[in-house]
């Protein structure tokens, strides 16, 4: 048996002469107190060279991962204009125009005499919603807009009744969450009083009503109740959004422009009032526009109302005494 220096057991050798048996322990010592620490080292020196290059790979990913966030944030920022609750009507329509009244000068109407019909059927099932506009040439605006999905079957009801339909012109978004899919508009006034119409798909499925209902807290409005929202001068134009938990919906809008003066009326009935809510824009040129949105329903259906600005006239077009400056087309 042999001993280092600290008399420590080194090995043990049993078999041969004492000097194989001499030769072999001290081998095995040599081996055991030289060759293998630095061995060792070696390898623990290989492992630490793994583990840097495995932090420095996992640094990169991690920059990488936050520079995709970085251009995610500022591609959103870029697209979405995050001081209005509602969206602008360029990120809506896909248009570069933010006025309403730019719509009819990129779309095509059709002609709706008094007491006819046009119809828009849609069988593609990407179509979620449809953008509904309706003007006259500055006669009364008085029409009945419905969904039909299947024989018999009307889950959508509008009616429509504007003073001036060149003024106000009408603009709405109606949900088709099933195809295929009718739109039906009635020109329910005299045969001198014709309207353009104009419909078309939209087939973003986060779209005008979703973003409005998630950006804004609601009203709760009670069967047989009312709420009113009065608007500044400077303010062209509403966005109204009403909604249920699912029930059915029977509601009316109201702008009017002084005492018990309506200037539009809307009637909406939807058989889900969460699956098919309704917005509308509501253009309220002037002063003194107040909004009010009527429950129709009974005491047992509340509907959500939200009701906010969506076009507002800049500064530079008052002047410093508060009259309005002549603009284009007389606006």
């Amino acid at each position: 048996m042999l001993y280092d220096s600290s008399n420590n057991i080194l090995e043990v050798c049993s078999t041969g002469s004492f000097t194989e048996r001499f030769f072999h322990c001290r081998l095995r010592t040599m081996l055991t107190i030289r060759i293998l620490p630095t061995l060792q080292m070696d390898r623990s020196k290989i492992e630490i060279e793994k583990l840097a290059l495995l932090e420095e790979k996992l640094k990169d990913r991690f920059n990488r991962l936050i520079e995709a966030e970085q251009q995610v944030v500022a591609n959103l920022s870029k697209s979405t204009d995050l001081s209005s609750s509602f969206p602008r009507e360029q990120d809506i329509l896909g248009q570069s125009a933010r006025n309403l009244r730019n719509i009819w000068e990129q779309t095509t109407p059709i002609t709706v005499q008094g007491g006819s019909v046009r119809t828009w059927s849609y069988s593609n099932p990407t179509v979620k919603r449809v953008f509904v506009s309706m003007k006259t040439d500055g006669r009364p605006l008085d029409a009945d807009v419905e969904i039909w999905q299947g024989p018999d079957n009307t889950p959508y009801k509008m009616k429509v009744y504007v003073e001036d339909g060149a003024m106000r012109t009408f603009s709405a978004f109606i949900d088709t969450p099933r195809s295929p899919t009718t739109i039906a508009i009635k020109n329910i006034g005299h045969m001198e009083f014709p309207l353009l119409a104009t419909v078309r798909a939209e087939k973003e499925v986060g779209g005008a009503g979703l973003i409005a209902a998630n950006g804004i807290k609601g009203d709760v409005i009670q069967g047989g109740a009312l709420r009113t929202y009065p608007f500044e001068s400077n303010v062209d134009s509403v966005a109204v959004l009403i909604k249920t938990d699912g029930r059915p919906l029977n509601a009316r809008i109201e702008l009017l422009q002084g005492p018990n003066t309506n200037k539009q009326v809307l009637e909406v009935y939807t058989e889900n009032g969460l699956e098919r809510p309704f917005t509308v824009l509501v253009q309220t040129p002037g002063g003194g526009n107040l909004v009010r949105v009527v429950n129709t329903a009974p005491l047992e259906f509340p509907m959500y109302a939200n009701v906010a600005p969506y076009e507002i006239s800049s500064a530079k077009l008052y002047a410093s005494d508060g009259l309005q400056m002549g603009l284009k087309n007389g606006r």
